[in-house]
């Protein structure tokens, strides 16, 4: 679900370093430019979810009766979970190796009652943090588009032209 809005952001950062790039011919803008763009990338994807979750979300102690990676060997676990009326529907998911929950525990979950957004962990909602990464990606940017256009403007003002503009001058004159 997930995937649609990395890629769609990854081409977007892409773009934006490419012609950060050719309007600049500088490779050191266009890297530093990378930084902001995972914050923006990551800030935004995240952003959405979890505020969904933390506004419309129902908050639920549940108790975990089992974990899938347990009779699948694997890294993926679906933790099966029991709530007052009954078993869930919607299983809490962790791929990793090492969860921080266990069958047994006891752990308060957030689930959204339009099922748009999949269930989460209550500790691991916080659109406070990804809203906080996608601002400071968006500065980040910010930051690098101004150092661009200072650089511009000192290279025009010490005499020098972009070097485009350079190479259709002379293809003109000779």
């Amino acid at each position: 679900m997930d995937v649609i809005p990395i890629i769609t952001g990854f081409i977007g950062c892409c773009v934006f370093v490419i012609v950060l790039r050719f309007l600049h011919h500088a490779w050191w803008l266009a890297f530093l430019s990378l930084l902001p763009a995972v914050f923006v990338l990551v800030g935004s994807v995240q952003y959405a979810p979890e505020a969904a979750l933390a506004s419309r979300g129902v908050r639920e102690t549940v108790h975990i009766a089992a974990d899938s990676a347990t009779t699948d060997v694997g890294s993926n676990h679906r933790f099966t979970l029991i709530g007052r009326s009954g078993k869930l529907k919607e299983t809490l998911d962790y791929d990793g190796d090492h969860p921080e929950w266990k069958v047994g525990d006891r752990i308060e979950v957030v689930s959204d009652p339009e099922n748009v957004v999949p269930l989460e962990a209550a500790s691991d909602v916080d659109p406070g943090s990804q809203l906080g990464t996608l601002v400071m990606g968006v500065a980040g940017w910010t930051g690098i588009t101004l150092l661009a256009g200072w650089r511009g403007f000192v290279r025009r003002r010490a005499g020098r032209r972009p070097a485009f503009e350079e190479r259709r001058l002379s293809r003109a004159d000779g």
